[in-house]
Parts: C-alpha cells; structure tokens; sequence
C-alpha cells in the first residue's frame, strides 16, 4: 500500500464515491477515502469530519486533499486548522480538477511516490488535454 493517501471533499457524497471508485480503480493499493456532505446527509460540507479524516489518513503517512468547489475548498482550510499539529505537514490540498486530479494523484501514488509528488501530479492534471486536435 502507497505512504500516501487520497482524501476527497466534495459537497456531493455520491460525486466524492465516484470519485474514490474510479481512482481507486486506476490505482488499487492507494488508500482513498471521502469526507463530503453535510452533517444532515444532504449537500455541503462538514469540516469536522473533513479535519477527523485528515488526521486519520495523516497518521500512517501523507495526504492529498482534492475538493470539488467554493465550500469544499474553504472547508477543506478550516479542517487543516483543526488537525493537530504535528499531523498538519503531512496534508496538502491539491490545486487541481477532482476528477482528473484524483486519477493522476492515486497513480503516482501507487508507485510509491512521495507527497510532493503526488500533489505535482494532481496540480498537471489541469493542463490535461481530453482531445487533441
């Protein structure tokens, strides 16, 4: 199993287990797991749960946060500010597309990579092209 492990927020627990299927499909030895909906079950975002994730994945090694949009993303800051301290360096958030940047970060992952390059790999997902012309 990779050191280094997904997280994904998002708004949607449908979309976020989407997510963590079609990557861990890519890249079945990398832990991913989901912190998304709200405390009610419906959509939005719920922090604490954001933070106790973190802290969880971030206690066996390091951990690539990915997020959907606006919320997942301001949430996703304040659950880092929760996370204890000494876990806080082993988490990143990727600036990068959910979807894609999932898929590139578990595959990276999963060779053993190390956080940054993980993180790396996730970010050059935005300049992926679906189609060449």
């Amino acid at each position: 199993m990779s050191a280094v492990a997904l997280l994904v927020v998002s708004h949607s627990r449908t979309l976020a287990e989407g997510v963590r299927e079609l990557a861990a499909q890519m890249a079945p030895g990398v832990r991913i797991a989901t912190a998304a909906g709200a405390v009610d079950g419906g959509l939005g975002v719920d922090v604490v749960r954001i933070a106790a994730t973190m802290e969880e994945l971030a206690e066996a090694g390091g951990v690539c946060v990915l997020a959907d949009i606006g919320s997942s993303v301001m949430g996703t800051d304040a659950a880092l500010e929760l996370v204890r301290e000494d876990l806080r360096a082993r988490v990143r958030f990727a600036d990068a597309p959910l979807v894609e940047g999932a898929i590139a970060a578990a595959v990276i992952a999963s060779t053993g990579a190390g956080l940054d390059a993980v993180v790396a790999a996730a970010e050059e997902a935005r300049g992926a092209r679906k189609r060449s012309l």
